[in-house]
């Protein structure tokens, strides 16, 4: 038995991507588990992952209300990057937008449900790959900064889809796309844009990711600790975030705090 707070799922790119949950302290192996029956009970406890203290309810993935409105990493420009205000020095901590923010950012093409743009810190390729459930993906260009990337997304995207149907993902289904061709079509296409925020040019490598899954689902439920605080079913396989069992689905970076026993 192993029992502590979740955090989200730690991967690692083999030739099968291999998966581990935190709980509290511990890192249990998730591939070995595939395949058998397994009990998740939440205790009803949740701890903010900012401070640790105890809440009665989480905010934005884990976090304490106080947390939530000051904490950087809550902030809007997180998901909407183009409105990053460190530059007008009104950054909630600036040492950390200089930590996460200010650094290199990768522009990319990737495969999920189908074809979508995204972004991510430089040092998060391939994490932010498999978290999101890409089969496949493409670097487009890198930039100097967050501010950057998403100013340089929000106009590819206006082309191009930038959201992932998380229910087509995790059953699989997708629409190929040979993204060497697609990124040399999207640098034809923005290559005024590329050039006004002085992009840098990047290899043609195609990354690839083979998920532990044993059956995906033909129609996907969700399982909820909130609603039900025990799952006990049969683990068929990981994908992304998410646990995929023969009844239903969890996003597990979505409960992140909450205390589960295993």
């Amino acid at each position: 038995m192993s029992i502590g707070p979740v955090r989200k799922l730690k991967s690692s790119p083999n030739d099968i991507i291999n998966y581990q949950l935190p709980l509290g302290e511990e890192l249990v192996d998730l591939n070995p588990l595939i395949g058998k029956k397994i009990t998740l009970k939440h205790t009803g406890n949740i701890f903010c992952v900012d401070t640790g203290k105890k809440i009665k309810k989480a905010y934005g993935q884990g976090y304490s209300w106080e947390s939530f409105i000051t904490r950087p990493e809550c902030d809007q420009c997180i998901v909407q990057p183009e409105l990053c205000h460190y530059s007008r020095g009104t950054c909630r901590d600036p040492e950390w937008g200089e930590k996460h923010c200010m650094q290199p950012h990768v522009i990319y093409l990737s495969v999920t449900s189908g074809l979508k743009v995204g972004i991510t810190r430089k040092t998060q390729v391939p994490t932010r790959w498999i978290d999101q459930g890409a089969v496949k993906a493409i670097k487009l260009c890198e930039v100097k900064n967050r501010l950057t990337s998403g100013l340089v997304e929000i106009e590819i995207a206006k082309k191009m889809a930038d959201k992932t149907n998380w229910r087509n993902m995790l059953k699989n289904v997708y629409e190929d796309v040979d993204l060497l061709a697609k990124k040399k079509e999207v640098w034809a296409e923005f290559k005024d844009l590329f050039k006004k925020h002085d992009v840098t040019e990047v290899d043609d490598e195609i990354f690839t990711a083979n998920y532990p899954v044993e059956r995906y689902p033909e129609k996907v439920s969700s399982y909820n600790f909130d609603k039900n605080p025990v799952i006990e079913d049969t683990l068929m396989g990981i994908k992304g975030q998410y646990l995929i069992f023969e009844k239903g689905v969890i996003n597990m970076r979505k409960f992140q705090g909450y205390e589960v026993e295993l």
